[in-house]
């Protein structure tokens, strides 16, 4: 008489062949997977390349912009604000049109073209220094940072839109993501090389630099494999605007922490007398990319109004941090501060203000969206300007703090008048 376990002997050795006959089928299937996904992951970074070399040639000037129109040509702060800011204008009134362009042309024809805009504006740059009064090469430099924001829109739109195509509407959180490590990586790394170039060989040497990486990437771009139109109709712009407003006004506050600090910490620097401005945006660029990386899943798991509260009272510490700075290292953990709280507002308040939004419209409310930390940052450079004038540089990271704590407060009504969904 055979026992239970010997009976049961056969069907669990049969079960177990069965099994480890069908492992291999399962683990090639696994591997033919991490293989596609490795060589989408190689697509989406090699367009994404794109967004990271804009950023480098937007970086180069930053450092050495306003010393140049203050110091070396005579105007006030005002204007070297207002220079430094007309990018961002440029970049927030071209942001429809690029987005329009790479539904209509395609992402590839917004890349290219916004690698023209990038060589423009090294010319111009160049031009500026070749015996020109200060009046005309004022005009050249602005239509140099003119040129800059219009590539910046074309550039970022159309890399963004071409890693989604290629990647697949999955994974548009994770290339939206990566998109933003590109940025500032590249802002990041190219406002030194910026600041070496103009002490070394002359600020006309970042002209050069910026045409020729221009072309070369114009090059690349022409022979790398562009995408489709995406399909689908799309919500008119005065309905997607009406519904982004509140979150968009709330990231324009939040956003002039920023603009402070890329704008007016190398004035700061030389009038605390301190050195290595381009270090502090470094600094900046470097937490903002720390914080993408660390809470890229903050918002879905803790709730995007929980998050931007945090980054709302993290980034007011840190500007209240830089105004009462009496060292350069205190003022660099300000700027750390600073950068690793702003980083994770966008993503948090972008994700409440598209909830409203059909799923078909959700990218426009996305770029709608992006229009206001543009905005933002435009207004900074001459709002900190006429305070940098009346009460001294310290005071515009002191103006920057409190706009910061009004977008909290702002974030807290919105909260209690639209409460977050499921």
């Amino acid at each position: 008489m055979t026992s239970r376990l010997e009976r049961g002997w056969p069907r669990t050795r049969a079960r177990s062949e069965t099994e480890l006959a069908g492992r291999p089928a399962r683990q090639d299937a696994c591997d033919h997977g991490n293989a596609a996904a490795s060589a989408t992951t190689r697509q989406v970074v090699a367009v994404l390349l794109f967004n990271l070399a804009g950023y480098f040639l937007i970086g180069l000037p930053i450092a050495v912009v306003p010393s140049l129109v203050h110091e070396t040509l005579g105007f006030g702060v005002v204007m070297a604000g207002a220079a430094v800011s007309s990018q961002y204008l440029a970049t927030l009134l071209s942001r429809a049109w690029a987005g329009r362009l790479c539904d209509v042309r395609g992402p590839k024809i917004a890349v290219q073209r916004g690698m023209l805009m990038f060589a423009g504006s090294g010319v111009c740059m160049l031009a500026a220094g070749f015996g020109l009064a200060a009046g005309p090469a004022l005009g050249t430099i602005i239509v140099a940072r003119l040129l800059l924001g219009v590539g910046e829109s074309l550039v970022t739109t159309g890399a963004t839109t071409w890693g989604i195509a290629r990647a697949g509407a999955g994974r548009t959180a994770r290339v939206i993501s990566w998109n933003g490590l590109t940025s500032f990586g590249g802002m990041a790394a190219g406002a030194p090389v910026g600041a070496w170039l103009a002490q070394s060989l002359g600020w006309q040497a970042i002209g050069v630099a910026t045409a020729a990486l221009a072309a070369f990437c114009l090059v690349l771009a022409q022979r790398s494999r562009g995408a489709l139109p995406a399909p689908g109709k799309r919500m008119g712009f005065a309905q997607v605007l009406s519904s982004v407003l509140p979150f968009g006004l709330c990231l324009a506050l939040g956003g002039m922490g920023f603009g402070a600090i890329t704008s007016f910490i190398a004035l700061y620097y030389a009038h605390m007398g301190w050195t290595d401005a381009a270090f502090a945006l470094s600094v900046l660029g470097i937490a903002f990319a720390l914080a993408r990386l660390l809470l890229a899943d903050a918002a879905p798991r803790f709730g995007g109004y929980c998050v931007a509260f945090c980054a709302f009272a993290g980034e007011t510490l840190g500007l209240l941090m830089l105004w009462q700075a009496s060292s350069p290292l205190a003022a660099l953990a300000g700027v750390a501060i600073t950068g690793f709280c702003f980083a994770p507002l966008f993503p948090a308040l972008g994700m409440v203000a598209v909830q409203p939004v059909p799923g078909a419209s959700r990218g426009s409310a996305i770029s709608v969206f992006a229009l206001f930390f543009d905005l933002g940052l435009g207004a900074t450079g001459p709002l900190a300007g006429l305070v940098a004038a009346r009460l001294g540089y310290a005071a515009v990271y002191l103006f920057a703090a409190l706009a910061a704590l009004a977008g909290l407060a702002c974030a807290v009504l919105l909260r209690r008048r639209r409460p977050a969904r499921p």
